[in-house]
């Protein structure tokens, strides 16, 4: 058995999430850690709520409600709504907690002890008109390196180019769009990333299985221009974790608070104390997953994340680890994931444009999206989706093929043989070849899922699903039963463990259908099989069994054409 600890990147506390934001990161790290527990390996799987910065204080103050209670609110929220898409995470914390507040402050001490924190007095962007410092992000103008006209103060989105606001051509307040800018003297903490960067260089060049999108990112951060540049870790903002050097003030940070660049990646580590606390454990029982001196020196550490997020992953939160001179666990693999639009455009919470979270889960069932997801995941180019590819994925991989099949073999069998398992008959040559070429199926989905390649394991598991259709049109049990009803048994009895088997199979896919088929069939802890020959009489002769509902209904060209148009503008 190994030990995986996995994190997705944590979502924004302001708004509901949309569906690139949840297949950019929770969905396949929830693939993945589906995938490792049914391997019978143990699994830590994390995500929070970034609670943070100047998107909670607006929300909030759009709401018309204190910022606190608005992310206790919201975040009770998206939690529901994960558990409503079967997420199955261990714990989902929030980056406010007493925890991350305390392991921030202590980060930030030890930084400061080994000398990579700078003190400086800086020229930020005041907004007359907004009465307020405007935080980097919250600065908009067209990006100097590639023209687009929507880049932030911190980071142009389109090229990834890492931006300070005074790079922007014709900077505007995000909030107000007022051009009324002025800049301002203020003294805030930098971590000297600088130092590191060969530190930081030579352990990505050690990543050798890492994607080329997350490889060639973070090349570009640490060589484009002037190479990888310090970092300011603190903002004037009321909302926040307190600056502190450990558990002490820090003369000269009064009244500021640690940028949420900074705290969000520390609360991964929180966030395991928050479940180690809310399971009533020992602090020993989180610490032996991120603390390579208290037993996580076996853990592999797994990030899941959209592109956008590869930058501080990269090199701000492994320089915070590095630089602390503690053993902190470091990441192992990093996937990361390209952009999925929507309707020729790009899925926005900040504009409101897409399917979000919320609004799938009210249309339809967590599982079609979690299989078109997934099916069609942004690894290596941008995805695109479309009602219409969503219709046909859904009509033809879920409902004519798994649910198809699983319907086909247990009617069948109801109305030939009763609801029990049929006894008699004999494997021939056609048997033994499907379970040959099974077995070298389920290795494939198995080194795609163990290798995080989530497009070839949905592709590989619907070749799967599709050989329990071939096998009942080449052998034609209904048929057979007339002349030899041994054999038409043994052909049903197969058929149905099948079923059984692709149940198991899918489960980290569509695990609310898994759960109805092996339910269905009275075996619902069947264990992963290790080889198919073994697992497919698991279901013996007069073993009851219960005919499924149906397990997919069908997406119609009247559905389609409403949902087309129910979300063809932007969301209230």
């Amino acid at each position: 058995m190994e030990r995986h600890l996995i994190t997705s990147a944590i979502p924004y506390i302001n708004g509901i999430k949309h569906l690139g934001n949840l297949v950019g990161s929770q969905l396949p790290a929830d693939l993945y850690a589906r995938y490792l527990r049914a391997r019978g390996h143990e699994v830590l799987f994390l995500c929070a709520t970034d609670e943070h910065g100047t998107p909670a204080e607006l929300a909030a103050a759009k709401a018309g409600k204190p910022v606190d209670q608005y992310c206790a609110e919201m975040h009770a929220i998206q939690s529901e709504i994960a558990k409503g898409f079967q997420l199955s995470f261990d714990h989902f914390g929030r980056s406010s907690s007493p925890q991350n507040h305390a392991l921030t402050q202590h980060f930030a001490g030890k930084l400061d002890a080994a000398n990579l924190i700078d003190e400086v007095i800086e020229k930020q962007v005041y907004s007359h008109a907004d009465g307020r410092f405007l935080p980097d992000r919250y600065i908009e103008g067209t990006c100097p390196n590639c023209g687009y006209d929507k880049a932030r103060g911190d980071q142009c989105e389109n090229c990834t180019k890492q931006l300070d606001p005074t790079d922007l051509i014709e900077p505007r307040s995000a909030i107000s769009g007022s051009t009324d800018l002025e800049v301002r003297e203020t003294k805030h903490l930098y971590l000297k990333q600088s130092v590191l960067k060969d530190q930081l260089d030579a352990w990505i060049d050690s990543k050798t299985d890492w994607p080329i999108l997350t490889t060639s990112i973070a090349k570009k951060w640490l060589h484009d221009g002037d190479g990888l540049r310090d970092r300011g870790i603190t903002r004037d903002l009321d909302w926040g974790i307190p600056v502190k050097k450990g558990t002490q003030d820090w003369p000269g940070m009064e009244g500021k608070v640690f940028y949420v660049w900074f705290d969000a990646p520390i609360e991964y580590i929180a966030c395991a104390s928050e479940w180690a606390e809310a399971n009533s454990l020992e602090p020993s029982d989180w610490e032996r997953w991120w603390r390579t001196d208290k037993g996580a020196e076996d853990v592999r550490y797994t990030q899941f994340m959209g592109k956008d997020n590869v930058p501080f992953h990269t090199l701000s939160f492994p320089a915070t680890l590095l630089g602390s001179g503690e053993p902190w666990k470091m990441v192992d693999h990093l996937k990361s994931f390209n952009y999925l639009n929507y309707d020729g455009g790009q899925f926005s919470t900040s504009q409101g444009r897409g399917i979000f979270m919320d609004q799938a889960l009210d249309i339809l069932p967590a599982d079609y999206w979690r299989w078109w997801l997934l099916s069609h995941a942004p690894e290596n180019s941008d995805a695109e989706f479309t009602w219409e590819n969503f219709q046909t994925s859904v009509n033809k991989d879920l409902a004519d093929v798994l649910g198809n099949f699983v319907s086909r073999i247990t009617k069948f069998c109801s109305a030939k043989f009763g609801d029990q398992v049929p006894a008699g008959g004999h494997y021939g040559p056609t048997e033994l070849d499907l379970l040959n070429r099974l077995d070298e199926s389920l290795a494939r989905y198995q080194d795609n899922m163990s290798a995080m390649e989530v497009r070839k394991s949905a592709q590989e598991l619907r070749a799967i699903w599709a050989s329990g259709n071939e096998y009942l049109q080449t052998v034609a049990p209904w048929t057979v039963f007339k002349t030899d009803p041994e054999t038409a048994a043994m052909q049903t009895r197969l058929g149905l463990n099948l079923a059984l088997l692709f149940g198991v199979l899918s489960s980290p896919f569509v695990p609310e259908a898994s759960e109805k088929i092996l339910n269905c069939l009275g075996h619902p802890a069947a264990p992963w099989p290790n080889k198919c020959e073994d697992f497919l009489i698991n279901l013996t002769a007069g073993e009851a069994f219960e005919v499924p509902e149906v397990l997919f209904a069908k997406i119609t060209d009247e559905d389609c054409a409403r949902y087309s148009e129910q979300f063809s503008g932007k969301r209230n």
